[in-house]
């Protein structure tokens, strides 16, 4: 497949232009370096050092002979897109390139305000570049689970038929989210869907879980291969987060109770859904939605297994609850199908004690960078 990365240079987007290029296919990755900018103003740059895009690639193909092209621009430019999309003529667009925190987004009217118009502007232009350029070009869209927010019923994949009045319907599964940036991962759903029913593309849209790890087939082959591991409040997930701060002896931030569910994956599992997806097309005319998660855990689960971890490694590790700089339930019904992917063929790599070890040992060798000031959260939802 021609296959087109956009959100290139990100945590999710570089391991996946290098595997799908590993895979045999060609690639091409658009990237505009907006979550490098947003890190070095809010003082959340990575723990570990990455090059350019340009200079991984380069990296890449001298350990491998695989090559990952590379365009840098911004999305949201209508004529930057159009015009890349026009030239690769991509089979599938995977599309990443949107700012994907959660409490950037709530920081302020700014932070808002770009998460409003970069991530839905975006999505747009991904959606009118396909029907001008390539109508049956396949979109993979990365969404995540936080849209359906936590009800007190199942989570379905997607979809839910609704009995009203002696009437049936199937319709899109009710969204609540719970930031400003879940909810405009609710509003590309809902503009994907009208332009599926409208114009009949072809989209998968992939309900991700929070993701851990660092370490893929293709990153292994150089630490400056690595994906762009945060651990700082606005774009570090917590388990990565949690890793961190046990290294250097910070007490684990648990919001609140810390009984907030979640469904969660590793970084490897991201790479074989978006594979597995690619590899099997949604039709013409259809939105197909796929729940993107292994397992789940409570926030209070997660931090007792890093707890056991770092005390068998000889880390001092501390567990303690804060209050809870966000708007959410802390104690919950929390019940999601995810079997589609499993169905299709993902083999999951579970959290085992094993996992999270082979993480602490990869970060200790960048403990020197950790700073600390970065850990505690430093936006409220109030």
């Amino acid at each position: 497949m021609k296959v087109m990365v956009l959100g290139g240079d990100g945590y999710l987007g570089w391991p996946t232009a290098m595997h799908f290029s590993a895979k045999g296919h060609t690639v091409l990755a658009v990237d505009n370096y907006q979550r490098r900018q947003i890190a070095l103003e809010t003082d959340s740059e990575a723990l570990i050092a990455t090059p350019t895009l340009d200079e991984r690639a380069q990296i890449f193909h001298e350990k491998t002979g695989k090559t990952v092209q590379v365009k840098i621009g911004d999305c949201a430019d209508m004529l930057f897109l159009n015009s890349v999309v026009a030239d690769f003529q991509p089979d599938t667009i995977i599309h990443y390139a949107e700012q994907p925190s959660a409490p950037y987004s709530m920081k302020g009217f700014h932070e808002a305000q770009m998460t409003l118009k970069n991530n839905l502007g975006v999505t747009f232009n991904v959606i009118w570049s396909v029907l001008q350029n390539c109508p049956d070009c396949h979109i993979v869209k990365l969404g995540t689970m936080g849209e359906y927010g936590t009800p007190n019923i199942d989570i379905e994949e997607g979809w839910i038929d609704i009995e009203h009045n002696g009437r049936k319907q199937k319709f899109l599964y009710p969204r609540q989210a719970g930031s400003l940036y879940h909810t405009t991962k609710v509003l590309d759903t809902d503009l994907l869907w009208f332009y599926v029913r409208t114009h009949g593309l072809r989209v998968t849209d992939l309900m991700q879980g929070p993701v851990y790890g660092l370490s893929t087939e293709e990153s292994d082959l150089s630490d400056q291969l690595l994906p762009n591991f945060h651990y700082d409040d606005i774009f570090g997930t917590v388990v990565n987060r949690f890793l961190v701060q046990a290294i250097a002896g910070v007490p684990l931030t648990v919001y609140g109770k810390g009984g907030q569910t979640r469904g969660y994956l590793n970084l490897i599992d991201t790479l074989q859904c978006v594979e597995l997806a690619a590899k099997s097309p949604a039709d013409t005319g259809e939105l197909r939605v796929l729940n993107q998660f292994t397992e789940q855990f409570t926030v209070n689960e997660l931090a007792e297994r890093v707890h056991r971890v770092g005390q068998s490694m000889g880390l001092n590790v501390q567990i303690k609850n804060i209050d809870n700089p966000r708007k959410e339930m802390e104690e919950h019904y929390y019940n999601a199908k995810h079997h589609a992917l499993i169905d299709m063929g993902l083999e999951p790599h579970y959290m085992t004690d094993e996992v999270l070890a082979a993480m602490v040992e990869k970060i200790l060798k960048y403990k020197d960078r950790i700073e600390t000031r970065k850990i505690m959260p430093r936006v409220s939802w109030s």
